[in-house]
């Protein structure tokens, strides 16, 4: 006998799913970028009464939100799904995580998109890019247990604790620690949205 679709959905697939979704959707929004520079839009972005550091902020703002709504869609079909939330009062700390991620990874893909001038350069770097960080960071698989290269390459790996932190808030169950989750995601959207910020001031339109 077939099982219902509810119990397929497992307590530790669902937090690396909605994560995915925010990985794909944030780090692509850096394509908009590209295509505003392709077709003029920028040039006439640029010369608003506003800094170029306030236009990227907006810009990953903006994707970092879209990419946010989709994760929240993904939890809540997942849970309509079979996913049983641990503690509801986390509820609250996910939702940070997972901003957090949308942010880090839309800033970077505005970083990348800079820099570049071709929209076929962008998607196969951040192909490049995408896939292993997604599959090396906890989303498919415990990390717990994992030969020792892949756990050293995973403790580099922005996405790893995203995935960690969402998963932790949800169900209780962490690698590295909320704690260090929430600080390392911090510091690394931090980082990132200043060097997206000196990337895109030195765009050329």
């Amino acid at each position: 006998m077939q099982k219902p679709a509810r119990e397929i959905i497992s307590s530790f697939w669902a937090p690396g799913v909605v994560c995915m979704g925010i990985l794909f959707t944030g780090v692509f929004a850096g394509i908009q970028v590209i295509w505003d520079r392709q077709f003029g839009f920028l040039k006439e972005t640029l010369v608003a009464p506003v800094s170029r550091f306030e236009i990227m902020l907006g810009k990953t703002l903006g994707g970092a939100t879209v990419a946010f709504l989709q994760g929240c869609f993904v939890l809540v079909l997942t849970m309509l799904l079979g996913f049983k939330v641990e503690h509801i009062l986390m509820i609250p700390l996910a939702l940070m995580a997972m901003f957090l991620i949308a942010l880090f990874f839309t800033a970077l893909g505005i970083s990348i998109a800079s820099i570049l001038e071709d929209m076929q350069g962008f998607q196969l770097i951040m192909n490049f890019v995408v896939q292993p960080v997604f599959f090396l960071s906890g989303a498919l698989f415990p990390l717990t247990g994992v030969v020792s290269f892949l756990s050293i390459i995973s403790s580099f790996n922005p996405l790893a604790y995203g995935v960690d932190a969402v998963r932790g808030s949800l169900t209780g169950v962490t690698h590295f620690g909320l704690v260090t989750d929430f600080t390392v995601l911090v510091i690394i959207s931090s980082v990132v949205l200043a060097l997206g910020s000196y990337l895109f001031s030195r765009v050329e339109a």
